[in-house]
């Protein structure tokens, strides 16, 4: 896709960060902009700025993308209000508890997996039609770099993440002789709010320094040039390369050694942090 004047572009995860990020580019591109997020007062925040961007029409609703029938249900609203969906930005994500799997809660895994990979399904699987009786379109699956390389105390978010991975390339190869485009994102370290938890401070002090703005942008360039697969974002280069050159024995001391200072030393007595 190369054109997006008139489109009906949807957005997760739209109150802030990135998906707010993709809200605003879209609707400066002349788009029709349909955004929803758990967080009403952050998404009624992103409807005004849109509105104060562009002269477009939005239809914004209070949405948690695990919930099946919601997810359903917004996708109906979207195509009565807008019309035919013709790009599904699955952005909604949260992050784990950032503990070690002994000390992760049930309630944790089954949280994440609900918002970032179901909720990446649900999105997908309810916009796909009206992607496909456009005979155009993108479908924009949002996962990361930790969808690439497992890392310590977050095995319930990398889970999640390599899913999305999964699922999304399955639909690359599905899709890949129709005229629906599929993209993975894979956002290395990207300045939002998801690690704005205090158990997560450090990690985000030291990693998440990437603006919105600019990976949306790098996105928009990749969808126009049909990459399926983009990789961006602080050490997203270099998490990708060494996924795929660096053997796995030398890679898990580089994960540790990089993250080790990040972590929780309560949880890892009698594991030595190096």
């Amino acid at each position: 896709m190369k054109n997006f004047k008139n489109k009906v572009v949807v957005i997760t995860g739209a109150a802030s960060g990135m998906g707010r990020s993709y809200a605003l580019m879209f609707a400066r591109l002349g788009s029709k902009i349909a955004i929803c997020d758990y967080d009403e007062k952050g998404l009624k925040e992103t409807e005004k700025l849109v509105l104060q961007a562009a002269k477009v029409q939005v239809y914004s609703e209070k949405l948690d993308v695990s919930d099946k029938a919601g997810v359903y249900a917004f996708a109906q609203a979207v195509k009565a209000a807008l019309g035919d969906a013709h790009v599904i930005i699955n952005n909604a994500g949260v992050s784990g508890e950032g503990r070690p799997v002994w000390a992760l809660s049930d309630d944790s895994y089954e949280r994440v997996m609900g918002i970032n990979f179901w909720g990446v399904v649900h999105g997908t699987r309810a916009f796909l039609p009206q992607l496909l009786a456009n005979g155009e379109g993108a479908v924009v699956n949002v996962s990361s770099i930790f969808g690439l390389v497992g890392t310590p105390s977050n095995s319930d978010y990398c889970a999640s993440k390599f899913a999305v991975r999964g699922f999304t390339e399955s639909l690359m190869v599905e899709l890949s002789n129709s005229k629906v485009q599929v993209h993975l994102v894979h956002p290395g370290g990207i300045n939002t709010n998801i690690a704005s938890k205090p158990e997560h401070e450090k990690f985000a002090k030291k990693f998440l320094t990437t603006p919105p703005d600019e990976i949306c942008n790098y996105v928009l360039k990749c969808i126009q040039k049909n990459e399926p697969r983009i990789v961006y974002g602080n050490n997203a280069a270099r998490v990708w390369l060494g996924s795929r050159l660096v053997p796995f024995k030398r890679m898990r001391h580089i994960l540790w050694q990089q993250m080790g200072r990040t972590l929780n030393e309560e949880d890892y007595k009698g594991i030595q942090i190096k």
